[in-house]
């Protein structure tokens, strides 16, 4: 499917707001769950386990890329579940974490896991800690009741979940990370030592994101509406977009390069990502000339790691 962009007009911005009254969670008919998991190159699993969460996790992160196009093509990011799996499932497209973990989390449930949406903040320079619902993470319960945080919207992070009550390091491609419990009772994410983002532990309700999805469509001070990305793992290493600039890492190292020109960059949005483009995404001028008045934080140094 192309993706066009298209014109539209933002909204005011919606007021953020508590999850009173708990939705019944969006569960996918078994069709749609299968098409998701050719998606993905994924077998259906016989058990919602921890070993099939492990492979669905890495396979996601393989296959859908983590990606703001639709900022910069004048789409609207919708938070709705039935939307989000047309556009990574139908569409074949990514997303930031808004889009990409809620599509993981509907996957999940029609898979027999039971997943919650827990909001975070990432963590700026300096300990400084980003909005309200800055971040969503998802926390798994396998059948037999072991829970995972789930992550596959934070751009470069680790590969597989973690284990949500461990409190010991954990070992992973990505890393090596840690969860930290707060004075709060918050808990704090961990890469290699370093903070990435403190998660609250109540579940929460998609529709409590939309204040945090439209902050990250529109302010300058989020780094979504001022580049370009378009990332996603591999067998190797990773491969990002950002622009113009092709950047792949592999084990071996790192290289850069510039695309000649709009047909080699549809050429790899199409071959590297399966994004079929008819007009490329173009960052505006106003987020360009409107600097962040903000540090970078934990997500846009992941996120931009590939883009320097």
């Amino acid at each position: 499917m192309r993706t066009r962009p298209t014109s539209a007009v933002l909204p005011e911005p919606p007021a953020p707001r508590g999850s009173s009254a708990p939705s019944v969670p969006f569960v996918p008919a078994s069709s749609e769950v299968g098409a998701y998991l050719r998606r993905i190159g994924a077998e259906r699993p016989g058990r919602a386990d921890a070993a099939a969460l492990r492979e669905l996790h890495l396979l996601h992160l393989r296959t859908v890329p983590f990606e703001n196009l639709s900022i910069h093509l004048g789409e609207p990011v919708v938070l709705d579940e039935k939307a989000l799996l047309d556009k990574v499932v139908g569409a074949r497209r990514g997303g930031f974490c808004y889009e990409v973990n809620t599509a993981f989390a509907v996957l999940l449930r029609g898979l027999g896991y039971r997943v919650e949406l827990l909001q975070a903040r990432v963590v700026g320079e300096g300990g400084r800690l980003g909005i309200p619902y800055d971040h969503m993470a998802l926390r798994v319960e396998t059948v037999e009741g072991e829970r995972w945080l789930a992550d596959v919207g934070f751009g470069d992070h680790g590969h597989f979940p973690l284990a949500f009550d461990a409190r010991d390091d954990q070992e992973d491609p990505g890393g090596v990370f840690r969860i930290v419990e707060t004075a709060d009772g918050d808990l704090d994410v961990l890469r290699d030592g370093k903070p990435q983002y403190r998660m609250e532990t109540r579940p929460r309700e998609l529709a409590d994101f939309t204040a945090g999805a439209w902050y990250h469509r529109t302010s300058p001070d989020s780094h979504f509406p001022r580049s370009l990305v378009c990332s996603r793992l591999t067998e190797e290493g990773r491969i990002t977009l950002s622009g113009t600039k092709l950047i792949t890492r592999t084990r071996g190292g790192r290289d850069e390069r510039v695309l000649g020109g709009d047909g080699e960059v549809r050429e790899a949005y199409r071959e590297l990502f399966g994004i079929e483009l008819d007009v490329l995404p173009v960052v505006s001028p106003l987020s360009t000339t409107s600097p962040s008045t903000s540090p970078p934080s934990a997500r846009e140094e992941n996120v931009n790691s590939d883009s320097r």
